[in-house]
C-alpha cells in the first residue's frame, strides 16, 4: 500500500460538481492499494500517517503529529500510484489491486485512521475527481507499507 501524504492548510476534493469531502489543517492521502496488501498494511499506513511529525512546534520543527494539533485528513483513492513507467511512456498498472480489493482496503484504512479519533474525509472510489489544496510548507512524503522507499 502506497501513499503519498502532504500537509495542507484546507482541502477538499469534488465529484460531478459537488464536494464530497473538505478539510480544513491536516493531511491529505492520495492511497494506493497494490495486489497482495493485505489488512495489516493498511493499519501500518493509518497508524504511520496519523503520528507522522510533520506539523511545526511552538519553536518551527516539524515535530507534531496530526494527532497532536487535532488535524483532519482527506483520503483520495488513488491506483496510479502503482503506475510503473519504466518501460515505455505508457504506465502499467498490473501493479494495482483490482477494484473490489481496492475499495476494500481503501475504506478499512479510512476505518483505522477514525479508530485513532481523527476525523476523515473521503473523495469517491473510481470516479473521476477534481482535487483543490493548499499544501503547508510545502510538506509531501512518500509511504510505503512495504518499506520500498
Amino acid at each position: 500500500m502506497r501513499a503519498v501524504v502532504q500537509r495542507v492548510s484546507r482541502a477538499s476534493v469534488t465529484v460531478d460538481g459537488s464536494i464530497t469531502g473538505q478539510i480544513e489543517t491536516g493531511l491529505v492521502v492520495l492511497l494506493g492499494v497494490g495486489q497482495g496488501d493485505r489488512e495489516s498494511d493498511a493499519e501500518w499506513l493509518a497508524e504511520k500517517c496519523v503520528t507522522l511529525r510533520v506539523f511545526n512546534d511552538a519553536e518551527g520543527k516539524m515535530n507534531l503529529s496530526l494527532a497532536n494539533v487535532g488535524g483532519q485528513m482527506l483520503v483520495v483513492s488513488q491506483f496510479t500510484l502503482y503506475g510503473d513507467c519504466r518501460k515505455g511512456r505508457r504506465p502499467s498498472f498490473i501493479s494495482a489491486a483490482d477494484p473490489a480489493q481496492g475499495n476494500r482496503l481503501y475504506e478499512y484504512f479510512c476505518e483505522c485512521v477514525r479508530a485513532q479519533s481523527i476525523h476523515v474525509e473521503t473523495g469517491m472510489f473510481q470516479a473521476q475527481m477534481d482535487v483543490a489544496l493548499n499544501n503547508d510548507g510545502p510538506v509531501t512524503i512518500l509511504l510505503d507499507s512495504q518499506k520500498q522507499f
